[in-house]
């Protein structure tokens, strides 16, 4: 493939996503020869994957991200800021996509989610945290309160969904957290992008960046068929 057959203003913006359980060494090789190639922002695994995904990706212009917490983000914040900061300083993380804790959110326990953000983020030491929602399970009142909670926090980014659960990123969403965050914190869509339209519509929206593992098929203008 030439270099312009693809949509490169949108693969810079792309996290190329790789969450499966039974992923192997030949899928992270795979994915990261995909970010190479199309020039994605970076690739987004798990925290215990991070450190391979670094090594595959050092010289390139791709930068390996970790999540934390993932899917159900509903672990202490000591141990959720530990792996954040393992990741970072240990397995050559960048940034950071984290999981609230959605059940202390819609039980009202609001100190609680303010402390586990503050915790991964102080963790990080500088490096980017976004902040993952899960906006599909939260009702619009509970999603400008974790907007408001990540924001106070200190978060750089807050992110849809993890993808994991029934429905993703909507253009209704994405347009409802920048009016709630301005633009002062960026805006990661994921979850269920199979389209480079639907992409553009959320960037139209207010997202900065992009989450999806059909990374490939949108930047090409194919249609992808499940996954996050």
């Amino acid at each position: 493939m030439k270099e312009q057959d693809y949509d490169r203003e949108l693969a810079r913006i792309i996290d190329h996503t790789l969450l499966k359980t039974d992923t192997s060494k030949e899928d992270f090789d795979r994915v990261c020869e995909e970010a190479k190639k199309y020039h994605f922002r970076s690739v987004c695994v798990f925290s215990g994957d991070v450190e391979y995904v670094a090594g595959k990706l050092k010289g390139s212009d791709v930068i390996p991200i970790a999540v934390v917490g993932f899917p159900h983000g509903q672990m202490t914040p000591v141990a959720k800021a530990f792996e954040a900061h393992d990741a970072i300083s240990n397995r050559g993380a960048q940034e950071i996509d984290m999981v609230i804790n959605v059940s202390a959110l819609k039980s009202k326990h609001y100190i609680l989610v303010l402390e586990d953000i503050q915790q991964v983020v102080k963790a990080c030491e500088g490096k980017p945290v976004k902040v993952i929602i899960e906006t599909a399970l939260l009702t619009e009142a509970e999603k400008i309160c974790a907007c408001c909670l990540a924001k106070t926090a200190g978060a750089r980014f807050i992110k849809t969904s993890t993808g994991k659960e029934e429905g993703g990123a909507t253009v209704e969403d994405v347009r409802l957290m920048r009016e709630v965050v301005g633009d002062e914190v960026l805006i990661k869509a994921s979850g269920g992008i199979n389209t480079s339209e639907f992409a553009h519509e959320l960037i139209e929206a207010g997202a900065d960046r992009i989450g999806t593992s059909h990374s490939v098929e949108l930047v090409t203008g194919k249609t992808a068929e499940g996954g996050y």
